[in-house]
């Protein structure tokens, strides 16, 4: 923690109090010592402990009272119990009033430690998490994500949620939205953060290839195996691991996977052992999920594996309110980054960025920022320090559409497809992309146009 641990110990025998003090200063804690449950209380408040140790049986108060009574108060304080021989159905009562564990006398001091430890890692990420959960409710803000939209908000949310358990979740999205950065936000806010995190992309793999990176290979396994190599599922052994473009992965592949993480087991190719595995399995694709898997690009059996929870990044379009936050966040990081003095975008610059349809979403704004600030040399960065295809726009108003009062909506429908196929070079996949309606509903309602002329 970026502070010291503190830990009260509850415990009438004066000879195990140096004891343990000793131990628990020397494992880097900070120790406060009471002779009984009364004086435990007094302390609680005074030093505010992070831990509790307490034995069961101690004059004044003993350690049941003790622990019903912090309970009572609505104190959050993790406690181990310390029981005696006889002891064993107080210590289950503990347990029940929300003891985290009970040690048996004569307290062994490696389980202690890792206990201390184990706990002190859980306080750790409950702090963070607080903390990040204020960011949240404040201003948009989980670690790197941002968003004060509502479909944000709801990403936002979900991924605060999630990040607890161990469960699988898909992440969806266009390219750029950011699917990758979710991801590795759910590791960093779950209990497996200080394990390994590793990411996969499946549509940049070779096929021939894809098995041995996923699942590791002995030296000889195939032609050009000459040494041993641990695959992804083992280098993310206790910790989380992204299949990124999952739906381009080939269904037989796909059978092998949901194998492996149904069994929390693999045997890497040529090998005859098996590797048990602790690994948390994140799948992210920019194709509609549930329309991959009717048309056998993904297996049924391994999305309803997959999709315990789903995640669905919405397109920048869609979030137009964040675009400000998102680009005051860029501007604050590339400036550091690059040593320069630059405060943010001036009001005709944030409009021009308002008015384009950002195809490639988040990611394309990012580097829109990048290479504008690069370039800036003022305070604010300006239209004149945006690319080219920004500044035509600009000049010649085809960000814009002027309505006329008195047209009907479906003029007005007809006069938007128009000028969005218009602004996407006759791309019309694309122009249906920023319109936000599929390329199907786009062509019927061009060849219903057509018709009526």
């Amino acid at each position: 923690m970026a502070h010291q641990t503190r830990v009260l110990v509850a415990e009438d025998d004066r000879s195990t109090h140096e004891t343990w003090r000793e131990s628990l200063t020397a494992w880097g804690y900070g120790v406060a010592l009471a002779e009984d449950g009364e004086r435990a209380l007094e302390l609680i408040k005074s030093f505010d402990p992070h831990l509790l140790l307490a034995d069961v049986k101690m004059p004044r108060k003993n350690g049941i009272e003790l622990l019903r009574e912090i309970r009572e108060l609505g104190i959050n304080l993790p406690t181990i119990m310390i029981s005696g021989e006889g002891d064993i159905p107080e210590a289950v009562e503990a347990i029940k009033l929300g003891a985290i564990d009970y040690l048996r006398k004569p307290v062994d001091p490696t389980h202690l430690r890792q206990s201390l430890k184990t706990l002190a890692a859980t306080i750790e990420i409950r702090e963070e998490n607080s903390a990040l959960r204020r960011r949240l409710a404040e201003v948009g803000e989980l670690g790197p994500l941002y968003g004060r939209s509502p479909a944000m908000r709801k990403v936002l949310t979900a991924i605060e949620r999630i990040a607890q358990s161990s469960a699988s979740v898909i992440i969806s999205g266009e390219s750029g939205t950011g699917k990758e950065l979710v991801a590795r936000t759910i590791h960093e806010m779950s209990p497996r953060r200080g394990a390994a995190y590793v990411g996969v992309n499946c549509a940049a793999i070779p096929e021939t290839l894809m098995e041995s990176e996923l699942f590791g290979h002995e030296r000889g396994a195939f032609t050009g195996a000459d040494r041993r190599r641990e695959g992804c599922f083992e280098l993310a052994n206790g910790g989380t691991l992204l299949l990124d473009e999952i739906t381009e992965m080939k269904p037989e592949l796909q059978a092998k996977l949901l194998r492996v993480i149904e069994e929390q087991r693999v045997r890497r190719l040529g090998g005859a052992a098996e590797i048990a595995l602790d690994v948390r399995v994140l799948a992210a694709s920019n194709r509609d999920i549930e329309h991959a898997v009717r048309e056998g690009k993904l297996r049924e059996d391994l999305f309803y594996r997959l999709g315990v929870f789903s995640i669905r990044l919405p397109p920048l379009r869609e979030r137009a309110d964040d675009l400000p936050i998102l680009v005051e966040s860029f501007v604050e990081h590339y400036a550091k980054r690059n040593l320069k003095q630059v405060a943010g975008v001036d009001e005709e610059c944030l409009a021009a960025l308002r008015a384009h349809p950002w195809p490639g979403n988040v990611r394309q704004l990012r580097n829109v920022i990048e290479r504008a600030l690069i370039v800036c040399d003022t305070k604010m960065i300006g239209l004149r320090d945006l690319p080219e295809e920004f500044r035509s726009a600009a000049n010649t108003d085809t960000g814009y559409l002027k309505i006329r009062l008195g047209s009907s909506l479906d003029e007005i429908e007809r006069e938007v497809i128009a000028r969005t196929i218009e602004f996407t070079g006759g791309n019309k996949t694309r122009a249906a992309q920023v319109l936000g309606v599929s390329a199907k509903t786009l062509y019927n309602k061009l060849d219903r146009y057509a018709q009526e002329h």
